[in-house]
């Protein structure tokens, strides 16, 4: 099962779902979770998800919140079982069970991004013009990216900080993995390839194939600290302060946009066309201490691992990742002689042995490749 993506149509005036229901999916979420800290506080037994439910249905009918039976009740459903899945998640990490997880939090309003979600028991549908059709919403535009591989079971209507809407769908795929690299990928990568990060160059392969770093938050940065002046000079509270702050999200939003863009394109460029893919293990943490931190943070190592990583898995690629204790930068690609650390600056270096002429991070990159190849056999 996956969840794929789709981005809402823009238009001049974008007609919102329903933004009401956001806010009660967040209150039925907030009184559930004040009753079972009240019962807790109050020594009482735990309250199951039917009490919670059922209290839930008895509050429509009152006068305080009988606003909520303006929205799909399968949507305030869905909201009481993030509550019981926040809970669970609680309670495995105290056992051990996985990794410990802070207790359930009430949800605000100055929250940015919110969500919906929509099961089958709520009868929405994709019509046949291509358009959403949501209950008690009614119909919504949608730009599609791709068809759906299979009629989706759930779909979830998301607004991110910068006032976009997504809607993603819980569809079931068949497992289509890629043909062996071996005999099918260009002579350029061959069947496996190593790839040395950096910040001048975003990648350099064990080829010699180097890919210049875009730098989306660089080039943006005039135009980020322009929004930002203008919504310094806001007064709080007011509406032009919240344009303001939309501009700031919105000008963010599209740098995230094009860096998330680029690794897509990058790493699946590097699965289509390799069947074995290495990389060094980086201390992202550490290097976001220095003074190079910007430049980190704008390079997004680790999403760009990620992605190389269930991409490989998903298509039946194999992705290794060598230590960070493995002295790469310091052994001869040639000859394996190993002649100690050398400066950031020097980034070409002769080997005092064999004579070999070498460019830093594609003699790195080489390293990590044999050393990658020795891991997995």
């Amino acid at each position: 099962m996956i969840h794929a993506e789709r981005p809402f149509r823009q238009h001049k005036r974008p007609r919102p779902p329903a933004p009401q229901a956001f806010g009660c999916a967040r209150v039925v979420y907030n009184d559930a979770l004040a009753a079972r800290r009240t019962a807790h506080a109050s020594g009482l037994p735990y309250i199951k998800a039917a009490e919670l439910s059922a209290a839930m249905t008895r509050a429509k009918k009152t006068p305080e919140r009988c606003w909520l039976g303006e929205v799909s009740a399968v949507v305030l459903q869905q909201s009481l079982r993030d509550l019981e899945t926040a809970y669970r998640a609680f309670f495995d990490g105290l056992a051990g069970k996985r990794p410990r997880v802070g207790a359930p939090r009430f949800k605000s309003r100055k929250d940015r991004r919110q969500s919906i979600r929509f099961t089958a028991n709520a009868r929405w549908a994709i019509t046949k013009g291509g358009k959403l059709a949501l209950p008690k919403i009614g119909e919504l535009k949608v730009r599609w990216s791709r068809r759906l591989p299979s009629t989706p079971s759930t779909v979830t209507v998301i607004r991110d900080a910068a006032g976009r809407y997504f809607a993603s769908f819980v569809v079931e795929t068949r497992d289509d993995r890629l043909p062996r690299a071996g005999a099918q990928a260009s002579a350029r990568l061959g069947p496996d390839v190593e790839i040395d990060l950096g910040l001048e160059h975003f990648a350099v392969t064990s080829d010699g194939r180097k890919i210049t770093s875009p730098r989306f938050l660089r080039r943006a940065a005039k135009k980020l600290r322009r929004a930002q002046q203008s919504l310094s000079r806001k007064q709080k509270g007011s509406a032009n302060r919240d344009k303001a702050r939309m501009k700031v999200a919105r000008a963010h939003a599209k740098v995230a946009d094009a860096r998330r863009e680029f690794h897509h394109q990058l790493s699946s460029e590097l699965v289509r066309e390799n069947q074995a893919v290495y990389a060094e293990t980086l201390c992202v943490k550490g290097l976001a201490r220095t003074r190079l931190a910007k430049s980190v943070h704008d390079a997004g190592w680790s999403a760009f691992l990620g992605m190389l990583e269930y991409k490989a898995q998903r298509y039946g690629r194999t992705f290794t990742q060598v230590g960070r204790a493995y002295p790469s930068s310091q052994i001869c690609s040639g000859c394996g002689y190993r002649d100690g650390p050398k400066p950031l600056h020097v980034r070409a270096w002769t080997c005092e042995r064999c004579g070999t002429a070498h460019d830093r991070d594609v003699n790195a990159a080489r390293n990590i490749l044999d050393e990658g190849r020795r891991i997995i056999t």
